[in-house]
C-alpha cells in the first residue's frame, strides 16, 4: 500500500497453463528450463502463505527501482495480483493478507518493457514483446509505480516469461469472477468471535442502534425492502418517517428512479433532517394517493423543506473520469509536460474545480441544515453517485463524531457501501461510459478538510491513503461489488432475493452455515498494529467530543418553525415553490424578481457568504460552534502530493513526516545537510551577504 518494511510470500500452487510466449518469444527464451511454479528453486525463495485460491504464474529475480536504496528480491506474478517480494523478508503473522508492494491485476494502469533500446506498452495478450526486457514499469491506477530491473546471467528468459505472464493475467481477469473476496476462516478466524469493528449495516439490529444513536425519534427502521423487491440497489432496511406505513413507502418508492425513495441519511442534534433520493418520475398523477405519501415523507414532520438539486453545478459523471485521466497521465513520471507548464495543466485537467465545487455545494448545505429546523431533501436521478458525496461531506462539515476515526468508517459504510455506490461500475473494468471514481473524488475532498482543519479529525492522511489504496484490493468485497444484494450472495446471506424473511427478524435462519466475508475495515488482517497507530492524527484537539457538542436542542440558533414553505436550492441561492411534487417541472417554480432567485453560476460567494434570502420574520440564525465552512478559492485547495505523486519520489520532498519520530529524522537529516554545506561559505562571506554596504567596497 504506502508503506515499507513489511513482506509477503506466497504458496506454490501447480500451474495449470504456462503462458503463451506467442510468436513473438526468442529462441532463447523457448525451452529455456525455466524452474516450474513447484521446483524446489522457486520455493528457496518463495516461502508459504498464497490467498485462497492464487496461483503463482510466473517470477524472476530484480532490483527495485526508484528507491535509495535500491532493493533486491523477486518478482511474482499470480492469477490475482504482481508483487515484488524483497529477498529475506518473510511473512507478518499478524498482517497475513496483503503487501505495500502488491498490485492487484485490475489496478494496473499502464505496463511498459524497456530495453537499452526499445520502450513498449503491452496492453493486451497479443501484444508483441520482441526482446526480452531488461526492465518493467507498471503503473497502477492508484498512482503507484513498481519498477523493477532484471537480473543478467542466463536468467533473461524468466524476465520475459513473468512479463507476458502479467499481460496475459491481467487480460483474462475479471473482477466479478475471480475477486470473490476472503472469508474470516480463510483467513484465520473463526466466524463465531467475529466483531466487526464498525456495525456493518446487515441487519435492522444494526440500522436500529444507529437510529438510536442520532437520536432520530421521528424516524423508524423499514424493513420494506427485505428482499431487495422495492429496490434492488438498496440495502434491506432504511430509515422512515415513523408514521408512514410499510406498504406506503412500498406504493411511494415507485415514483422514484431505481425505487430509490426519500429517506433518512442524517438526522442533526439541533432537529433538522438531512434526505437523499433519486429521481421523481414527473408524468405521476399528482392527485393520487401516492404522491401525498410522497409529499409527507419529503417533509418529514418539518413545515420547512428545501429541496437540493445535487447535480446542479456539479460535474457529469464523464467530466469526472476525463479529469482524473489526465491527472493521472500529467502525474506519471514519463509525463511529456515542461516543469514551466506543470501548474496550468494541472488546472487544465480541471480536477481541482471538480473539488472546490463539491466542497463549495456541501458546505452550502451544511449552512441550510444547521442553520434552522426543517428537512433538506438531496435529489438525485441516480442517488448513488453525488447524493453520497454531498451527504458524506455535509456530515463531516456539521458533525464532529463523523470526524473521528470509527465515526468516518461508519460514515462511509453507511453513505457509500449499504447505501449502493456502484464500486466495480466506477472503478472497475465496465464500460468507459460508466466510470468515474466519485469515491476516490470524495476522499480528496475530505484530505482538503483535514489541510484546512488539522486538529478537528481524529484520522490522518495515511488512514485516507489507506482508503484510497484499498478501492481495488481482491481480499474485500467492500469496494468490488455494486450493490448490498450482490455483496450478500457472495457472502451466502440469502441464495435467493425472494427468501421469506420474519419481519423484524434480521438473523440468518438457524442451520445456515455462513462464513462471513473480511471488510475493508478489518484493517488488523492487512496492517500491522505499528502502521494502524499512524491512522490517527498526533494533533487532534478532542474539545469538540460528541458527548459534549450540542445538546439535543438548540433553541439558542433554532428559530420557531415558519409558515409552511417549500424551497429550490439550485446555482447557490434558494428559490420558493407552490408545490413539492414534481419540483422538476419549471411552472412550479415562482417567476417573481426577487433577490432569492438563483445567483450567477459562477460566483465566490457561498451561501454563508451572501445575505441570507430568507423571509425576514425567521430572524437573524449564528451558526453553530461545531460547524467547519472550508475555503474553496485558488490556493486554498492543493494537490495531494503524498497520494498523486507516489510515481515521482523527487516530487515527494519537502513533505512531512506522518510521524514525531518520522519529523525528528527529517530534522536529523536537514541538520546533517546543514553542517555539510556551511563550510562553503566562510564566516567573511557569511557578513558580507547580510552587510548591504559591502556590495559596494
Amino acid at each position: 500500500m504506502w508503506w515499507g518494511g513489511r513482506g509477503q510470500s506466497f504458496n506454490i500452487a501447480p500451474q495449470k497453463e504456462e503462458p503463451e510466449m506467442g510468436p513473438s518469444a526468442p529462441k532463447s527464451v523457448q525451452g529455456s528450463g525455466m524452474p516450474e511454479p513447484g521446483s524446489r528453486q522457486l520455493g528457496s525463495c518463495l516461502a508459504s502463505g498464497c490467498l485462497p485460491g492464487e496461483q503463482v504464474l510466473a517470477w524472476a529475480p530484480g532490483v527495485r527501482k526508484g528507491l535509495d536504496p535500491e532493493l533486491p528480491g523477486t518478482l511474482i506474478c499470480t492469477n490475482l495480483r504482481v508483487t515484488f517480494q524483497p529477498r529475506g523478508w518473510q511473512r507478518s503473522q499478524e498482517t497475513p493478507l496483503s503487501s505495500e508492494y502488491d498490485f492487484a491485476l485490475a489496478n494496473i494502469g499502464r505496463l511498459e518493457a524497456v530495453s537499452s533500446l526499445s520502450r513498449v506498452q503491452l496492453h493486451r495478450p497479443g501484444s508483441l514483446l520482441k526482446f526480452i526486457p531488461e526492465e518493467i514499469l507498471i503503473h497502477g491506477r492508484d498512482f503507484r509505480l513498481l519498477r523493477v530491473g532484471f537480473e543478467t546471467g542466463g536468467l533473461e528468459p524468466q524476465a520475459f516469461q513473468v512479463t507476458m505472464a502479467i499481460v496475459q493475467a491481467r487480460a483474462q481477469s475479471s473482477q466479478t469472477q475471480q475477486y470473490a473476496g476472503i472469508t474470516l476462516s480463510e483467513a484465520g478466524r473463526s466466524a463465531g468471535s467475529r466483531t466487526p469493528p464498525i456495525p456493518l449495516l446487515e441487519t435492522s439490529e444494526d440500522w436500529e442502534t444507529e437510529r438510536k444513536k442520532q437520536a432520530a425519534s421521528g424516524w423508524r427502521v423499514s424493513l420494506v425492502n427485505e428482499r431487495f423487491d422495492v429496490a434492488t440497489s438498496l440495502s434491506r432496511y432504511f430509515w422512515v418517517p415513523i408514521r408512514t406505513l410499510d406498504s406506503e413507502v412500498r406504493r411511494a418508492f415507485g415514483h422514484f428512479h431505481q425505487g430509490r425513495g426519500p429517506r433518512l441519511s442524517w438526522h442533526h442534534p439541533g432537529g433538522s433532517d438531512l434526505l437523499r433520493c433519486g429521481g421523481f418520475y414527473t408524468a405521476s398523477d399528482p392527485n393520487k394517493e401516492d404522491i401525498r405519501t410522497v409529499e409527507s415523507m419529503l417533509q418529514a414532520g418539518h413545515s420547512d423543506v428545501v429541496l437540493v438539486d445535487t447535480m446542479d453545478e456539479l460535474p457529469s459523471l464523464a467530466d469526472v473520469q476525463l479529469a482524473h485521466l489526465r491527472l493521472r497521465a500529467l502525474c506519471l513520471p514519463d509525463s511529456p509536460v515542461a516543469e514551466d507548464k506543470w501548474l496550468s495543466a494541472l488546472e487544465g485537467t480541471r480536477w481541482l474545480d471538480y473539488v472546490r465545487s463539491c466542497l463549495r455545494k456541501a458546505s452550502d448545505i451544511s449552512v441550510l441544515v444547521t442553520s434552522r429546523v426543517r428537512s433538506v431533501v438531496l435529489q438525485e436521478r441516480g442517488d448513488r453517485d453525488f447524493n453520497g458525496l454531498l451527504s458524506s461531506l455535509v456530515q463531516l462539515l456539521s458533525a464532529p463524531e463523523a470526524r473521528t476515526l470509527l465515526g468516518f468508517q461508519s460514515l462511509v459504510q453507511r453513505e457509500w457501501v449499504a447505501a449502493g455506490h456502484p464500486f466495480l461500475t466506477r472503478l472497475g473494468e465496465t464500460g468507459v461510459s460508466e466510470k468515474a471514481p466519485v469515491f476516490l473524488l470524495f476522499l480528496d475532498c475530505v484530505w482538503q478538510l483535514l489541510q484546512q482543519f488539522p486538529a478537528e479529525f481524529e484520522f490522518s492522511e495515511f488512514f485516507l491513503l489507506a482508503l484510497h489504496d484499498s478501492v481495488r484490493v481482491p481480499d474485500t468485497l467492500t469496494f468490488l461489488r455494486d450493490t448490498p444484494r450482490e455483496r450478500g450472495k457472495q457472502n451466502g446471506q440469502f441464495n435467493s432475493c425472494t427468501q421469506v424473511y420474519t419481519p423484524g427478524y434480521s438473523q440468518l435462519p438457524t442451520g445456515n452455515s455462513v462464513d462471513p466475508q473480511l471488510s475493508v475495515w478489518d484493517w488488523d488482517l492487512r496492517y500491522s498494529n505499528k502502521q494502524i497507530l499512524q491512522f490517527r492524527n498526533p494533533g487532534y484537539d478532542p474539545k469538540y467530543c460528541p458527548d459534549s457538542w450540542l445538546p439535543r436542542q438548540q433553541p439558542s440558533f433554532m428559530v420557531p418553525r415558519p409558515p409552511s414553505s417549500v424551497w429550490l436550492f439550485s446555482r447557490g441561492a434558494l428559490t420558493p415553490l407552490n408545490q413539492l411534487c414534481p419540483w422538476r417541472d419549471s411552472p412550479s417554480l415562482l417567476a417573481v424578481p426577487s433577490r432569492w432567485l438563483p445567483r450567477p453560476a459562477i460566483s465566490s460567494e457561498s451561501l454563508a457568504d451572501q445575505e441570507w434570502g430568507l423571509p425576514s420574520h425567521w430572524g437573524a440564525c449564528p451558526l453553530p460552534s461545531g460547524l467547519l465552512l472550508p475555503g474553496y478559492l485558488g490556493p486554498q485547495i492543493r494537490l495531494w502530493r503524498r497520494c498523486y505523486l507516489r510515481g515521482r519520489p523527487e516530487a515527494q520532498m519537502g513533505l512531512s513526516a506522518p510521524t514525531i519520530t518520522g519529523l525528528q529524522d527529517e530534522l536529523a537529516h536537514l541538520q546533517e545537510l546543514l553542517r555539510k554545506w556551511t563550510p562553503r561559505i566562510s564566516p567573511e562571506d557569511h557578513s558580507k551577504k547580510r552587510d548591504p554596504n559591502s556590495q559596494s567596497r
